[in-house]
């Protein structure tokens, strides 16, 4: 039996011109941004297109993470760069949906072409392709919102910060030394956190909200100050227990804010996680993003006393450094213990009540009480015990009929200045003051709408996250220009 003859399978046009060749690499808007003479003429003309080109254009396009733009997509193949701008357009312009930015992009058929949308041909129209045939849906345009990588949009950021910090170098102004970093809540798109929908145990973390996968059950504040509730007298509830607090089924946003004396503020690092993330777990990895973006580890950091742990204290803490360094965070009265509440001596041992200098017993490896893997100390009394196991303490403290005074700690260096620190410094008073820049960050990436999107899905969510603090970025960069200009 003879099987069928092979046949390769040739292309369709000469053999002299294959492979086929890559058509012509589309210059990207930051070429446009400085050569503006290779736009057409009916882009120059629109005043709104040369208006977000003037805001976009600082950004190094070229630089982006592509997908590959030969393979076969089932579909027109869109560039990253041209969606990318197109979503900064939409928080830019206040566009609240996908099909609200097709319909601004379609009504201004100049930022289609200065994008890089595939064109679709049409001689007959008057600029040369048809608007709404060159974009993709608003369900396309949502669907690859969500598989995005954030990646990308992490490079922009990037690179709006060195861009930022190439400006304040070229005006003579010093490298930021002081940073601040917050958490922002963002309520999750669910029924369970509309207060007016029938939810059976809304606040169940086991139940997930079929609306959005990703989000988490978390808490925005606590605080045991108000009234009890009413109740029945033989119900009652003790004044102490009673908590007000807030729940939502969400994300977090943190964010690493520095500040430009009379300039303004600009965004450094970001990270989006679920809410049922505690703030302290937002510290490593925006540290290490910070120190790579800066390049060098920021002398001074603020923070609220959500982030009063002893390794936020050891980050900062310079001790061969003429300058020096300190965290300026309030004290959180954990434990029990005050501010004031345990003093050391010169060689970093605890000073018990009566005054005298705890040895340290013994170290161990603590893995469970911290998200940080640390050596933890056992300090204990140092007079000598009796028989019975007392000790003769000279104030006669209560602990002294069991064997004295014992003391807990990280042999962390701070460990010891959390408790040294001196919050009454002008030092401390004028660096805490410097916190406010990442308050104002967070009023105006409330107001391009973080708080509550419109998005059902943990990645989609992230990248408006990273891109709204971008265009936070290009703002305070477009800001810089239009001053410098009017200086010169």
């Amino acid at each position: 039996m003879t099987g069928a003859p092979i046949v390769a399978q040739l292309p369709l046009w000469p053999l002299a011109d294959w492979p086929p060749k890559k058509p012509p690499k589309r210059p990207s808007l930051s070429t446009f941004g400085q050569q503006p003479e290779r736009l057409p003429a009916f882009v120059r003309d629109c005043p709104v297109a040369r208006r977000l080109l003037d805001l976009l254009a600082p950004l190094h396009w070229d630089g982006v993470p592509e997908r590959n733009l030969t393979r076969d997509w089932g579909q027109t193949t869109i560039p990253l760069t041209a969606l990318i701008a197109a979503w900064l357009i939409k928080v830019n312009e206040g566009r609240r949906s996908m099909a609200d930015l097709r319909n601004y992009l379609v009504e201004h058929p100049a930022l289609i072409w200065l994008l890089g949308f595939p064109l679709q041909p049409a001689p007959n129209q008057p600029l040369g392709f048809m608007a709404h045939a060159s974009l993709p849906t608003h369900l396309h345009l949502a669907h690859l919102w969500r598989v995005l990588p954030n990646a990308a949009l992490q490079f922009l950021l990037a690179d709006s910060v060195r861009l930022i910090l190439a400006e304040l170098q070229r005006l003579g102004l010093a490298r930021p030394e002081c940073i601040s970093l917050d958490t922002k809540h963002i309520i999750a798109w669910v029924k369970e956190n509309n207060p007016k929908a029938y939810v059976p145990n809304r606040f169940d973390k086991a139940q997930q909200p079929p609306g959005d996968p990703d989000c988490r059950l978390g808490c925005k504040r606590r605080s045991n100050q108000g009234r009890p509730p009413a109740t029945p007298t033989h119900q009652g509830v003790p004044f102490k227990t009673v908590k007000r607090a807030e729940y939502y089924w969400g994300y977090g946003s943190g964010a690493v804010v520095t500040k430009v004396p009379d300039w303004g503020e600009f965004v450094i690092a970001e990270l989006t996680q679920p809410f049922d993330k505690g703030d302290q777990t937002y510290f490593f990895p925006l540290m290490a993003v910070t120190e790579a973006r800066l390049g060098y580890r920021p002398r001074i950091g603020t923070f609220d006393a959500a982030f009063d742990a002893w390794y936020v204290y050891d980050y900062f803490h310079r001790e061969n450094d003429p300058a020096g360094g300190f965290a300026a965070v309030p004290f959180s009265e954990k434990g029990g213990y005050k501010a004031d509440g345990r003093q050391f001596t010169p060689e970093g041992l605890p000073i018990c009540a009566a005054g005298l200098a705890m040895p340290l017993q013994l170290t161990y490896t603590d893995r469970t009480t911290c998200l940080v893997e640390h050596q933890r100390g056992r300090y204990v009394c140092p007079l000598p015990r009796k028989r019975s196991g007392a000790v003769a303490c000279p104030i006669r403290h209560k602990n002294a009929k069991r064997g004295g005074c014992t003391a807990m700690m990280p042999i962390s260096i701070g460990a010891r200045l959390r408790y040294t620190l001196d919050r009454q410094s002008d030092e401390y008073k004028d660096a805490y003051r410097q916190r406010t820049a990442v308050e104002r960050i967070n009023s105006q990436a409330e107001a391009l709408g973080i708080e509550q999107p419109h998005l059902r899905n943990g990645r989609a969510i992230a990248n408006q996250n990273t891109l709204i603090y971008v265009l936070i970025n290009l703002r305070f960069l477009h800001r810089l220009h239009q001053r410098l200009s009017a200086i010169e």
